[in-house]
């Protein structure tokens, strides 16, 4: 088979590369154009692909996988730019899903817990009605209902959370403040499960050795909330930090969060197992981030 990652410029998208070459697949790693190198590690350009931009996504064949990591994530800019959201989140997972179905290519693509209200006492089930809180839910939500209008074989992955050794996360935003700072205060009334990108992308690849298709749940095991997920890495990076819980009327945010998106992973665990906890998953990331830095 010959894959093709979109976003592989991305956090998801790097960790879903070298995944793909770890496991020995015929990948080509595609990003828009002037975007980073990061992704081209290992030197398998593919085709530009912006996915708001029609053209881009027609130029895709010859492909039997799609693996679609791009998407507008800034969560709290979504509230002023809808437009965009839903132009990558909504509209051009749709242009995807119409040019997959064109070329016989079975498409990949991840959405989020943030499609869920947050209202649940228990982990979200896949089947679970879905009813956004925010522009980004709402534009996330788009597209996967365009994919499932669409007649293409597909894999809806839904996962939450996510962090890496790389990119914009909270893990690494956490590491580099608790060494910086003598106190923290991080929200304590929004729980979900936090998931590294490199086992969400291992874990893909195993769902489609597995032939999965419709819609799973895959993250790490276990469940936090924001400020327990913070202390695990500052008691790491620096002790003496003290991390103090909040609640999210106290650290306001532009876009409102779901306080409750846990996610149902037991018909993912039933094909690949149980994931690994999200707090070895953290240590490992955060041991990473330390030797980088020389620590």
């Amino acid at each position: 088979m010959r894959l093709l990652v979109i976003g592989a410029g991305g956090m998801l998208g790097r960790a879903m590369v070298a995944a793909l070459v770890n496991a020995g697949s015929d990948v080509r790693a595609s990003t828009r154009a002037g975007a980073g190198p990061d992704a081209f590690d290992h030197g398998i350009i593919g085709p530009s692909v912006d996915l708001a931009v029609r053209d881009t996504v027609e130029r895709i064949a010859d492909f039997d996988v799609v693996i679609n990591c791009a998407a507008y994530a800034d969560v709290d800019r979504a509230e002023d730019d809808e437009a965009s959201a839903f132009a990558v989140n909504g509209v051009g997972v749709g242009w995807l899903a119409e040019r997959c179905a064109r070329i016989d290519a079975k498409l990949v693509h991840f959405s989020t817990d943030y499609v869920f209200d947050g209202r649940a006492t228990a982990p979200y089930a896949v089947e679970h009605p879905i009813l956004p809180v925010n522009v980004y839910g709402r534009s996330k939500a788009d597209g996967e209902c365009r994919i499932r209008a669409c007649d293409v074989p597909h894999l809806i992955v839904r996962t939450s959370w996510l962090y890496a050794p790389w990119g914009k996360n909270f893990v690494r935003t956490m590491a580099a403040l608790g060494r910086e700072r003598a106190e923290l205060r991080v929200v304590h009334d929004q729980r979900g499960r936090p998931t590294s990108v490199e086992a969400l992308a291992a874990g893909t690849v195993r769902l489609l050795g597995a032939g999965a298709s419709g819609t799973l749940h895959l993250t790490d095991s276990g469940e936090a909330t924001w400020f327990e997920l913070a202390s695990h890495v500052v008691r790491r990076v620096n002790p003496a930090c003290r991390v103090l819980p909040c609640t999210s009327a106290e650290f306001p945010r532009p876009a409102p969060r779901p306080g409750y998106s846990v996610l149902d992973i037991s018909r993912s665990e039933a094909l690949l197992g149980a994931p690994c906890s999200w707090q070895d998953a953290v240590d490992d990331v955060v041991s990473r981030l330390a030797r980088s830095d020389g620590a």
